[in-house]
This record gives C-alpha cells, sequence and structure tokens, in this order.
C-alpha cells in the first residue's frame, strides 16, 4: 500500500486495519515486489461492491468510503496524516477487530437491513481507528484531534465546535475548565499547535467555505451566522484562510468544484486486510 504517488511503501499484514485520510490517490499490491495498481481506478469500477486486481484470489480487503457532512471536517482532514495503519496485534485494534468481522459478515451477502449495519459498523471502525491513532503515542496524528485526548483542552475544543458561531473568549473558556487564562492559553497552543482563537478563526472559514459550495445562503448572510456583523470583516477574514473572497469561492470553475467535492466525498477510507 502506499498512499500517493510518490509516498513511502506500507506492508500489510492479515488483520491490519487502514484509513486513507487524504481522498487522494493510492496504489496497492497483493505482495512485495509486485507492480502496485492504481487504487481509485479499481475500486471505482468495483461490480456489485467487489473491486477485483489480477486473476487470483491471495487477498481479500473489506472497508468502505467515508462522505463526511459535518461542517469542520475539512479541519479533520488537516490533522490527519495520509495513511494511518492500526496493526492487527495492537491493543487498540481489539474493538477494531470485532467491527471489521461484523462488517465483513454484513457484505458477504445480502441481508435484511444489511445497508443500514454496515453504514453504522463503518462508522465505528472509523472512530476507533482515530481513536487507536490518537491513544498511541508513536502515531503522526498532530494538532487539535490529538488535543482532543487531552481532559481540559478536549472539552474546550468540544465547546468550540459545537458552536463555532458564539463570540467565545480566551477568559471564558479558561474558566470553562478551571484554569487560569495564562495556563489555558499556554496549553492550548502547546497541545493543539496555534492559538485558541486562531482555531476558532479557522474553524469558521472552514464552515463558511461549506456554506458557501454546497449552499444558496449569501455571503452577508453567511457572515451573520457566524458572528459577523460587517460583510468586508467577515470577506477579509475569510480571503485571509482560505486564499480566496467568499466570492471567488463560490464561484469556482465546475472542474474545481467538482474535484473538491470528491475530495471531500473520499477523505477517507478503512479496509482491514486478510487472507482469503
Amino acid at each position: 500500500m502506499r498512499a500517493g504517488a510518490v509516498g513511502p511503501e506500507q506492508h500489510l499484514r492479515a488483520g491490519d486495519c487502514f484509513v486513507l485520510a487524504t481522498g487522494g490517490g493510492h496504489a496497492v499490491a497483493s505482495a512485495p515486489g509486485l507492480e502496485p495498481v492504481d487504487g481509485l481506478p479499481a475500486f471505482r469500477a468495483a461490480t456489485d461492491g467487489v473491486a477485483r486486481f489480477g486473476t487470483a484470489d491471495e487477498v481479500v480487503m473489506t472497508g468502505g468510503r467515508f462522505v463526511f457532512d459535518d461542517k469542520s471536517a475539512r479541519l479533520l482532514l488537516d490533522v490527519l496524516p495520509p495513511l494511518l495503519v492500526v496493526g492487527a496485534d495492537e491493543e487498540q485494534a481489539t474493538p477494531l477487530r470485532a467491527a471489521l468481522e461484523l462488517f465483513a459478515h454484513e457484505t458477504a451477502r445480502p441481508r435484511l437491513g444489511g445497508s443500514l449495519v454496515t453504514e453504522r459498523l463503518g462508522q465505528v471502525v472509523f472512530v476507533e481507528a482515530l481513536r487507536a491513532a490518537v491513544e498511541a503515542e508513536h502515531r503522526s496524528v498532530r494538532g487539535w484531534l490529538a488535543a482532543l485526548a487531552d481532559d481540559r483542552i478536549g472539552k474546550v475544543l468540544q465547546l468550540m465546535h459545537s458552536d463555532p458561531a458564539r463570540r467565545w473568549t480566551v477568559p471564558e473558556l479558561a474558566r470553562s475548565v478551571h484554569m487560569s487564562r495564562s495556563a489555558f492559553a499556554e496549553r492550548f497552543r502547546s497541545l493543539v499547535g496555534t492559538p485558541p482563537l486562531d482555531h476558532l478563526l479557522h474553524l469558521r472559514m472552514h464552515v463558511a467555505g461549506r456554506e458557501l459550495r454546497r449552499g444558496s445562503a449569501t455571503v452577508s448572510a453567511i457572515g451573520a451566522a457566524l458572528g459577523y456583523t460587517s460583510d468586508a470583516a467577515f470577506s477579509n477574514a475569510f480571503k485571509r484562510v482560505m486564499g480566496a473572497s467568499p466570492s471567488a469561492w463560490r464561484v469556482r470553475d465546475d472542474r474545481i468544484v467538482s474535484a473538491a467535492d470528491e475530495t471531500d466525498a473520499a477523505v477517507s477510507t478503512a479496509w482491514v486486510a486478510a487472507p482469503a
């Protein structure tokens, strides 16, 4: 397995779980030394939910694609490594194995309510993979996702992400976790990588970007919903974070929008590698 055109190879064993968090290309091969196959075209050409590489059945992988409708999903992608692997022999893999065995059972043949069960199991697999990544110190998960594991900063992040339009202040956030302003600000920056209000700004702008691309609300309405009383202030903040004005972001050409939608739709894919 290789994420991206030039990414390093990752050898998978039976029972391993991996998550591709880039939405981009990847290459797969059933054994070291074999010519890898471009994964995206192969999986898009799947018949009845089954994609086949070559003519033999030496390796079987079970998994699926996750579509994120959450408004801050882009922030999640920004802190995930391109390829996240949870080994079958790791302690954190125990709940993953149970969920994946049920997943494989549900997808083996048509069953009553199968689509509902597999959708929920897919969510469990993804969340458990993230938990394993955060709990294992050697992994490369960084930023606010890793900070969620902290009792105090994790609580603050949940407050901010649940209501990004609120006019949060650093003293208010510090009081919510019974910390002094200075100690809170230092701990937040240390764990998340940015000051609290910078993180809040990026969160708001990613919310605004999703609304601009997916909805029909005016720029003024979107800015007002996120707490901005001035169109100019909202537009300046948006351009500073997103690299384009709100109006330019909305009217990007169809090719760019289609590519962005595909990236959002395929932001992560989880599979389990197993012997046939």
